[in-house]
C-alpha cells in the first residue's frame, strides 16, 4: 500500500486526503498550525490519521509520495528533508489530475486569474458540466472525487504549479506576469515567470496556450523558450491572425479560421484588464464550441468577484470601492487607473518588495489622500509623502474608514487597495475586505 503525506490541513490537503484514501493509499496528514474544526471533523469521520501544532519526522519520510499546501516553502527544514530522501513533494492539482480524464483548462497568471476562472466558468457551465477548482472553491481532489466533472476550469498560482511535474492542462490561460511573491523566488523575477510556464510544459502541439500579447515579459520569455502548444494570443492593440484581438470597440476571436465577433461595450465588467480578461474567457469558450449567443449574453450578465473592485456603497455621494484583492502593485495599477474622481487611497500591508514607481503618475493625478493600513508603512511614506497633502497611518480598518469618511468630499471615491499581502492584520485579503465593508456600512 503506497503511503500518502498530505502537509498543510486546509481545502487542498483535506480534499486531497479524501481522494487519496479513496484510491487506496494509506493517507497521513500533518499540519505545523491548528487545524480548523470543520477540517478536522471531516478527518475523523472518514478515519484519516491527522496530528496539528507539530510534524512528526517519523511519520512523514517514510512517505512515498507529498502533498504540501501551496502556503509552505520549498525552504522550509521539513520539505528540505523530503526532497533530500528522494520523495516526491507534489502539489493538490498534479494529485488530483491524474484521477481524472476531464477537459482541463488551467488558468494563471499575476492579476486577472479568479475573474477569469471565475467568468470562463460562468460561460461554459451555461452549456457543459464543468467545475471550479484550484486557488477557488471546492479543492479539485474534492471535486474530482465527488463529481466528476466532464470538464475543469482551475485558477492556478505560481506555488501551485511548482509542485506540478507531469500536469497537462488541454488548454492553458496565462492573463499576465508582473512581480509578485518575489520573497519565494530568491527575489529572481526569472525563477517566477518560468514558475508560471511551468503552466505548459507538458503540453504538445494538440493542446492551446491562450496569452496576453501586449504583456513583454511573456513575450519575451516565448522567444527565448519555444514552447510545444499552439499559441492563441489575446491583444488589445495588435491583430493575431489566431487568437483574439479589439477592432473598433469589436473583440474578434479567430481559431482555425473560425471566426467569430462580439461587441465589447456591453461586457458587464469595466476597465481594459476586463476586456482582456474577457477576451480569455471567451478564446477558451470558442475553443470548446460554445455558441457565439451564450458566449455574448455571459460575459454581459457576469456578477464581477468580490474583493476586486467592489462597489460597495454610495455615502454622501462619496463612492467606497473594495478591492482587498489587489495584493501587489500592479493590481492596484488598474484599480487607480480606472478612477474617475479624486481617490482617497487605503494601502499597506505587507510588502513583498514592492516597487511602487508605476503608480506614482496616477497618485499625482488621482489621489487626494494617502491612508496606511499596515504595521510598517515607511516605505509607503518615503514613496508618497511628497506627492499628496495628506498622508496618515493606522493599524484599523475602522479608523481607516472613519478618515476616510472625513477627508472626501462629495463626488470623490474612496478606495481600499493596499498594494500588499494581508497578513499583518488580518488572516487574509478576504476577511480585509469584509471588515472594509462593514466599517462603510456603519458609518
Amino acid at each position: 500500500m503506497k503511503r500518502l503525506v498530505v502537509l498543510g490541513a486546509g481545502e487542498s490537503g483535506v480534499g486531497t486526503a479524501l481522494l487519496g484514501k479513496e484510491k487506496g493509499y494509506e493517507v497521513f496528514v500533518s499540519d505545523k498550525g491548528k487545524i480548523k474544526e470543520k477540517y478536522k471533523e471531516v478527518l475523523i469521520h472518514n478515519e484519516i490519521e491527522w496530528e496539528d501544532q507539530q510534524h512528526t519526522e517519523a511519520k512523514i519520510l517514510n512517505a512515498d509520495v507529498v502533498m504540501k499546501s501551496p502556503g509552505i516553502p520549498d525552504k522550509v527544514p521539513m520539505v528540505e528533508a523530503l526532497l533530500e530522501k528522494g520523495i516526491s513533494v507534489i502539489s493538490e492539482i498534479e494529485f488530483a489530475s491524474q484521477f481524472t480524464n476531464a477537459t482541463i483548462v488551467a488558468i494563471t497568471g499575476s492579476n486577472g486569474k479568479t475573474t477569469t476562472s471565475m467568468l470562463t466558468h460562468h460561460v461554459l457551465k451555461q452549456e457543459l458540466n464543468v467545475g471550479l477548482a484550484g486557488n477557488i472553491g471546492d479543492s479539485f481532489a474534492k471535486q474530482v472525487l465527488e463529481h466528476n466533472y466532464k470538464n475543469y476550469v482551475l485558477e492556478i498560482s505560481s506555488f501551485q504549479l511548482d509542485g506540478c511535474f507531469n500536469f497537462k492542462p488541454k488548454i492553458a490561460v496565462i492573463t499576465n506576469i508582473v512581480p509578485d511573491h518575489l520573497d519565494r523566488y530568491d527575489y529572481k523575477f526569472e525563477n517566477y515567470i518560468a514558475s508560471k510556464f511551468r503552466i505548459a510544459q507538458n503540453q504538445t502541439k494538440d493542446d492551446y496556450l491562450i496569452y496576453d500579447a501586449d504583456d513583454e515579459v511573456i513575450s519575451e520569455y516565448l522567444k527565448k523558450y519555444p514552447i510545444q502548444s499552439t499559441l492563441l494570443p489575446f491583444s488589445l492593440t495588435k491583430k493575431n491572425e489566431n487568437g483574439a484581438y479589439l477592432d473598433n470597440e469589436n473583440i474578434i476571436i479567430t481559431i482555425n479560421n473560425n471566426k467569430i465577433i462580439m461587441p465589447a461595450k456591453n461586457i458587464a465588467l469595466d476597465g481594459k484588464h476586463n476586456t482582456k480578461n474577457a477576451m480569455a474567457a471567451s478564446t477558451v469558450s470558442h475553443l470548446l464550441k460554445i455558441r457565439k449567443q451564450t458566449i455574448r449574453e455571459s460575459l454581459e450578465n457576469f456578477q464581477g468577484v468580490e474583493h476586486r473592485l467592489e462597489q460597495v456603497l454610495k455615502i454622501n455621494k462619496v463612492q467606497y470601492i473594495n478591492d482587498s484583492k489587489a495584493t501587489n502593485v500592479n493590481a492596484t495599477y488598474f484599480a487607480l487607473e480606472s478612477m474617475d474622481a479624486p481617490t482617497v487611497w487605503i494601502v499597506g500591508g505587507v510588502d513583498k518588495g514592492n516597487d511602487y514607481t508605476e503608480l506614482f503618475p496616477f497618485v499625482n493625478e488621482k489621489v487626494k489622500a494617502i491612508i496606511c493600513l499596515g504595521v510598517d508603512n515607511q516605505k509607503l511614506i518615503q514613496s508618497f509623502g511628497n506627492m499628496v497633502d495628506v498622508i496618515v497611518e493606522t493599524q484599523f480598518m475602522s479608523e481607516a474608514v472613519k478618515i476616510a469618511y472625513k477627508i472626501a468630499e462629495s463626488g470623490d471615491n474612496v478606495l481600499l487597495s493596499p498594494a500588499c499581502a494581508s497578513f499583518d492584520l488580518f488572516e487574509n485579503y478576504e476577511e480585509r475586505g469584509r471588515q472594509f465593508k462593514e466599517a462603510v456600512r456603519n458609518l
